[in-house]
C-alpha cells in the first residue's frame, strides 16, 4: 500500500494535562492542532485516586465525539509507580491492582489502549524472571477486563528497568496469552538511549527492519515522538524538543513518510509544551506530497 499523504492518516498530538478532569484533555489537544493525544486518567504519582465520576465520563465521551477523536487516536498512560515485574509479592500485588484500576478507567472512558512501562527487576531477581512476572501480570489484568489493549513501552534501560531491547518486548508479548490485546509503544528517545541508532535515514531503515523482524509491526499501537538530551546508548532517559539535542531529525522524516506509522497515536512528550503546536505543524510538513 502506498503511503497515504496529508495529516488525516497521521494522528499527531501530545501528552496533555487532565487537570480539572479528563474531559478537559480534548480542548487542550485541539488548542495545539492535534488529532491525537495522551493523558493520565488519574494522578500518575499516587497509588490511590477517586473514581471517575459519571459526569466526567459522559463529558469526556461527548467531547471526543464532538472533536472527532476515536479511541484509536488516544493513548492513556498509567502511573509511574506501577512495577509489573516487582520481585516482592506484596509490592507486585499492589502494582497489579493499580494496573487493573487503570485499565478499568480506560474501559469506563471507552478507550482501547493503556500505555505502560513494563517494570524493573531491582537487582533482586534475574532479568528473565522479572520479564516473566510482567507477562503474567498482563495476563492477570487482561483476564479481569475487556476491550483494552495493554501497550508496552520500550524504555531507555535506565537502572534496572526492563523493556529497553526489542528482544525484551518480544519476550513479554510471547508470554501474553491473548495476543489480540497486547501491543507496543515505540519511544524514539528511549530507543536512542538504549542503543538503537536513529540518526540517519539508513540507520532508521535498519532499526525498523529489526523491530519488524523481532517484535512485528502488527503490534505497534502508538509512538512517543521525542528528541533526546541523552547521548546515544547512554541508557539515560532525558527527552528534548524535536529539533534539539542528539537524536537529529532523520527519524521524524522517516516516521512521517512510512505508512506503517499511519493510524496510530504519535505523541509528543517533548520538554517545551509552549512549542507543541509548532512541533506538530513541523512534523506534518515533513510528509512528502
Amino acid at each position: 500500500m502506498a503511503t497515504r499523504r496529508g495529516d488525516k492518516m497521521k494522528f499527531i498530538g501530545a501528552h496533555v494535562s487532565a487537570a480539572g478532569g479528563v474531559e478537559n484533555t480534548i480542548a487542550r489537544a485541539q488548542a495545539i492542532g492535534a488529532n491525537a493525544f495522551a493523558l493520565f486518567t488519574k494522578n500518575q504519582r499516587q497509588w490511590q485516586a477517586a473514581p471517575l465520576s459519571e459526569a466526567s465520563i459522559r463529558a469526556f465521551k461527548a467531547a471526543c465525539d464532538k472533536g472527532g477523536f476515536r479511541p484509536e487516536q488516544i493513548l492513556p498512560h498509567d502511573s509511574y509507580l506501577i512495577n509489573l515485574g516487582h520481585p516482592d509479592p506484596d509490592a507486585l500485588a499492589k502494582s497489579r491492582d493499580a494496573f487493573l484500576d487503570e485499565i478499568k478507567r480506560c474501559e469506563q472512558l471507552g478507550l482501547c489502549y493503556l500505555n505502560f512501562h513494563p517494570g524493573s527487576h531491582l537487582k533482586q531477581i534475574p532479568e528473565a524472571a522479572s520479564l516473566k512476572l510482567v507477562s503474567e501480570s498482563i495476563n492477570w489484568a487482561l483476564e479481569r477486563s475487556e476491550g483494552v489493549t495493554a501497550v508496552i513501552e520500550n524504555t531507555a534501560g535506565q537502572g534496572t528497568n526492563l523493556g529497553w531491547s526489542f528482544e525484551h518486548l518480544a519476550t513479554l508479548i510471547e508470554g501474553v496469552e491473548d495476543k489480540s490485546r497486547v501491543g507496543v509503544c515505540f519511544d524514539t528517545c528511549h530507543a536512542f538511549a538504549a542503543g538503537y541508532d536513529l540518526r540517519t535515514p539508513e540507520s532508521c531503515v535498519a532499526v525498523f527492519a529489526d523491530f519488524d523482524r523481532i517484535v512485528g509491526f502488527e503490534y505497534l499501537k502508538g509512538m512517543h515522538i521525542n528528541g533526546a538530551k541523552c547521548t546515544f546508548g547512554s541508557r539515560v532517559d532525558r527527552h528534548h524538543s524535536l529539533r534539539e539535542g542528539n537524536l537529529g531529525e532523520a527519524v521524524f522524516h522517516h516516521i512521517m513518510n512510512d505508512h506503517r506509522f499511519d493510524g496510530i497515536p504519535l505523541i509528543l512528550e517533548t520538554i517545551d509544551e509552549t512549542i507543541w503546536s509548532d512541533e506538530i505543524s513541523w512534523l506534518r510538513s515533513l510528509a512528502r506530497a
